[in-house]
């Protein structure tokens, strides 16, 4: 059961330990038939509102968010994704929760943690991606789909895949729809660390614990201060997210969905949109 201070929240699950330390955990449970956490409508929200939550919990020094079951996160649910290609309302609702979910994790004060394995794709990768310390098993899958859906590169990529791997590798991952190991993204510098499935959870915790038992003060005013260079990508950011939300009013993404719904790989239509 959630604690009284998140009892509001469906999707995520978050539980309190020693130490100040609040668990943001995606569940997986009847999400969909791979038993990984999919952002349905309800997650996605939750997702963008949980770090505003966090930055005013009293007792909440570190967040450590991290999925359960066969992964971290999956994409984005196929319906969500239909009804925004039929739907303005569905659309811009959804581009606000997903700017929110960018610029909260950026703008939470706390330190995050980030635990990922198996597949991290979708809206639970801004969070595992942006966290201020992302962990992730040697064998995790990080995926941005967007391509492959047939729509541009927008939530976390522009902002900070450059930033974090450099331009030709974020590049030809994002361009490509390239799935990146997580002992990959260790080298390549996408990720902090890389360790064994087993030792996942307790370094995420031991990390956390360090955090929580810092000085509070130089902790968060230090991620503020190195969070900047993130702010000042916002335009990048922003750029990319409208034109994300653009591509959903567009002919490429019912092909990307009817090709997974289909198991296939996508023929998207030819011709210059430009």
């Amino acid at each position: 059961m959630n604690d009284p201070f998140y009892a509001h929240y469906q999707a995520l699950r978050v539980r309190r330990h020693e130490h100040g330390i609040v668990e943001i955990v995606m569940s997986g449970e009847g999400a969909n038939k791979s038993g990984l956490a999919t952002a349905d409508a309800n997650m996605h929200r939750e997702l963008a509102e949980i770090w505003r939550d966090v930055d005013r919990d009293p007792d909440a020094r570190v967040a450590v968010i991290r999925g359960e079951g066969k992964g971290f996160s999956a994409g984005g649910d196929l319906q969500l994704v239909e009804d925004m290609a039929t739907h303005f309302d569905v659309r811009a609702r959804v581009w606000r929760e997903a700017r929110d979910l960018v610029y909260n994790v950026i703008n939470c004060g706390k330190p995050i943690v980030s635990a990922m394995h198996g597949p991290a794709v979708g809206a639970g990768l801004v969070a595992g991606l942006l966290a201020d310390i992302s962990i992730a098993t040697k064998t995790a899958r990080i995926i941005d789909g967007h391509t492959r859906l047939g729509v541009a590169a927008g939530d976390h990529a522009a902002i900070v895949w450059p930033l974090l791997c450099g331009m030709a590798k974020a590049k030809y991952y994002l361009l490509l729809c390239e799935p990146v190991s997580g002992e990959e993204a260790e080298r390549i510098g996408l990720v902090s660390l890389a360790v064994d499935d087993n030792d996942l959870l307790p370094k995420a915790f031991e990390v956390a614990k360090r955090l929580a038992n810092g000085s509070q003060t130089a902790v968060r005013w230090t991620k503020y201060a190195l969070n900047n260079w993130l702010r000042m990508a916002g335009p990048t950011f922003d750029t990319s997210l409208a034109l994300e939300f653009m591509g959903f009013a567009g002919p490429d993404v019912r092909e990307g969905v009817q090709s997974l719904r289909e198991r296939r790989a996508p023929d998207f239509p030819g011709g210059d949109p430009f």
